[in-house]
């Protein structure tokens, strides 16, 4: 089905990266905070200032993973452990929350300031499932995550969505822990065995395997394919354009 085992019947999308152009983003607002942070903490303690790889240390440490816990994975690989703090801490306080509200600020501003775009090849590919009928939903461990379908006009496209505020509410943990996709399967009637995970992320890959997901998809848009595929990816595109038929294998 569209590039797919046919026992799968149900689709299940992360957000940033394989649909919108929003990781880039991402990556750029985790290296302003954590930059800013660790120049600090050298200017403290009489260390030098290793500063955040947008690359490596995005992929390796938050990518995917929900804020805070993305937060603490990457002070953790550095030493660094810091109070917990409480959600209403001010941005850029010394506290794993403190940290990640001025992530999210900076989100934000770029966001406003740049807009969002999808993918060309993902929206098409969500306009033949839509025409199946086939059920579509978005897993994103982003709190922001409606905002940004809406700012990329695909937010009509999904029957499900369970992003960061849904995780929180019901309690769930984040990729790579696999709750988050389970519970989409559920919302879409469906077995997990039966629906496919599409990711770009290393934790979310984890997560769709964790799951006993039929299919997991590994978008490779930063050239981790080997990485993807090491993490329980079954099939690695570097665009869902690739997963649709041509006029030839239709015809």
């Amino acid at each position: 089905m569209l590039g797919l085992p046919d026992h799968i019947h149900a689709f299940l999308f992360d957000l940033d990266g394989v649909l919108t152009q929003t990781a880039e983003v991402h990556a750029a607002a985790w290296k302003d905070m954590f930059d800013a942070f660790l120049c600090q903490e050298a200017d403290r303690t009489g260390t030098a200032f290793v500063p955040f790889d947008p690359v490596a240390d995005y992929d390796t440490y938050v990518d995917g993973r929900p804020r805070l816990d993305g937060t603490r994975t990457f002070l953790a690989a550095r030493g660094i452990t810091l109070p917990e703090g409480s959600p209403d801490d001010p941005p850029g306080t010394r506290t794993v929350a403190g940290l990640g509200n001025a992530k999210n600020g900076t989100v934000l501003r770029l966001i406003r300031e740049q807009g969002v775009r999808p993918y060309d090849g993902s929206v098409e590919y969500l306009h033949r499932l839509a025409a199946l009928g086939l059920p579509r939903a978005v897993v994103s461990s982003s709190a922001n995550c409606r905002d940004v379908l809406r700012a990329a006009g695909i937010d009509d496209l999904f029957d499900v969505v369970v992003d960061g505020l849904v995780a929180r509410r019901d309690h769930l943990p984040g990729k790579p822990a696999p709750d988050t996709y389970l519970a989409a399967a559920e919302a879409l009637g469906t077995e997990p065995g039966r629906a496919a995970v599409f990711e770009d992320a290393l934790a979310g890959v984890a997560a769709g395997r964790a799951g006993g997901f039929g299919t997991v998809v590994g978008v490779n848009r930063t050239g981790q394919a080997d990485a993807l595929r090491e993490h329980g990816a079954d099939l690695v595109v570097d665009d869902l354009a690739e997963l649709i038929p041509t006029q030839e294998e239709t015809g």
